[in-house]
């Protein structure tokens, strides 16, 4: 053999050493990576192969598979009441992937989460039969949610105060995700481009300034710390308050309201800035906000099991930030989530039930593979006493004050109204919010309540908590309590 013809030899050999090499490195160290690629056509054809499995409310599926006509995709994803539920379901998109509880169970749905595997499934690599979400949404109540805020961009979150469970999570305007689930590009631009942002989950992830909705937090956090001893004793409250350090004084809605060293309860049910604007500074921002966060604000690992964007008490005011924090302004956001969550801890006498959407997952058979309602944590948020005094507070709110629109016969009824600046010197419409508890009288039925509507086609003049929100919650809390 010539050298010419080695030379050759060695560098072919060369050349497959590098090929055996390279096929082994993609092979075995970046085979999962490619497989797991969002651009890998074959994950959506494997995951659309079969029917996925169920989400369903009150034993009803709101969800479904249906055969597809044409292309490698053989099943698509339907939706029952697609706009009703879309805040809770989310979507699973054939191109668009996957969100909310679609999202977060998405392994569960498809059949490849390993706890749904069996034996044979192990043996044979076969995958396996989908799972179910069975959640705690109440039919009934994410209806009277969605209908009663009807054309109003805005959002309701209800919660079952004694165990968490979440009874309706809405968000307006809605979307159909029936629609999208096959790909259409046309209603997916039109979605994401519209300026009402439909596809926006404003009960979870749109934190807005809260406005005197937060009043109930200074109130516990006074109450608690002993800056006042009942809800009944007056306060030491000027009004108008004169900001520390600022020419600027903290005034009231209503200029007529008996605010002056008002006590809660009449602090709350005239909704008066100056007392608790001075109250805030008072207790200090440390203090109010430990109490903000022990409702669980600041709290960025917020699941429900659907991530919720985290709600924010600020840190570093000066004392005028600090009062304007005292009454849900300044740099304060909140989800309806999280002020719902406020109202179900002081119905339920001070402790807080983590909140869940969730009730069980299972397996195709029925088997549960996981229970949320039995590991449901609860935590000690107030004291009984300063819980009773604030349900007996927000009752006055709405029997006597600026809640009279979430009156219910044959139950007890309390809340708190809000209307927050939106917009820099309030140039924008203010968001209207409404917080609310109801407990039946003739049974054991209760419900806590959050709404917040952003938008309406009312006056601005006639944007309140009460005119625009209360209505809503009020809805909510009687299909709540119905048998």
């Amino acid at each position: 053999m010539n050298k010419t013809i080695r030379h050759a030899s060695v560098f072919a050999l060369l050349l497959v050493l590098a090929l055996l090499v390279r096929a082994t490195w993609v092979q075995f160290y970046q085979g999962q990576a490619l497989a797991d690629d969002k651009d890998n056509r074959r994950n959506a054809i494997e995951l659309y192969s079969e029917p996925l499995g169920n989400i369903v409310v009150a034993g009803e599926s709101v969800t479904g598979s249906a055969r597809t006509k044409s292309g490698d995709l053989r099943y698509k994803r339907t939706y029952k009441d697609g706009a009703l539920y879309a805040a809770v379901t989310g979507y699973s998109s054939q191109v668009y992937g996957a969100t909310q509880l679609e999202g977060v169970y998405q392994d569960l749905l498809d059949g490849t989460d390993t706890r749904l595997k069996t034996v044979l499934d192990t043996v044979t690599n076969k995958r396996a039969d989908p799972g179910d979400v069975i959640t705690t949404i109440d039919p009934a109540v994410q209806r009277a949610a969605y209908e009663a805020l009807g054309d109003k961009k805005g959002a309701a979150v209800a919660i079952d105060p004694a165990t968490g469970k979440i009874l309706a999570v809405v968000s307006t305007p809605s979307y159909d995700p029936s629609k999208i689930t096959a790909g259409n590009s046309e209603v997916w631009t039109q979605l994401t481009e519209d300026d009402d942002k439909p596809m926006t989950n404003r009960a979870l992830r749109q934190p807005l300034p809260p406005g005197s909705t937060f009043k109930l937090v200074v109130a516990a956090a006074a109450l608690e710390d002993g800056l006042v001893s009942s809800v009944d004793e007056r306060t030491d409250s000027p009004d108008p308050y004169d900001l520390p350090l600022s020419s600027d004084d903290l005034t009231n809605e209503n200029p007529n309201a008996p605010c002056e060293n008002a006590s809660i309860r009449v602090a709350l049910q005239y909704s008066c800035n100056n007392v608790f604007g001075k109250m805030a500074v008072d207790l200090g921002q440390d203090k109010v906000r430990a109490m903000a966060e022990k409702f669980g604000f600041n709290d960025d690992e917020q699941d429900v099991p659907v991530r919720a964007y985290e709600s924010v008490y600020p840190k570093d005011m000066d004392e005028p930030q600090t009062a304007l924090s005292g009454i849900g302004q300044f740099d304060v956001t909140a989800t309806p989530l999280q002020i719902a969550m406020v109202s179900a801890a002081i119905a339920n006498g001070g402790k807080l039930v983590e909140p869940h959407m969730v009730s069980q997952i299972t397996d195709h058979g029925g088997g549960v593979l996981e229970d949320y309602d039995d590991n449901a944590s609860a935590e000690e948020i107030v004291s009984s006493d300063t819980a009773e005094q604030l349900q007996s507070a927000m009752q006055t709110v709405v029997e006597e004050g600026t809640g009279s629109n979430a009156q219910i016969s044959g139950a007890t009824v309390g809340g708190k109204t809000g209307t927050a600046q939106h917009g820099e010197n309030n140039s924008k419409t203010p968001y209207a919010w409404f917080t609310s508890y109801a407990k039946s009288d003739s049974s054991d039925r209760e419900v806590a309540v959050a709404v917040v509507v952003e938008q309406s086609d009312a006056a601005r003049s006639e944007v309140s908590g009460n005119g625009l929100a209360a209505p809503v919650a009020k809805a909510v809390m009687e299909a709540a309590l119905k048998d």
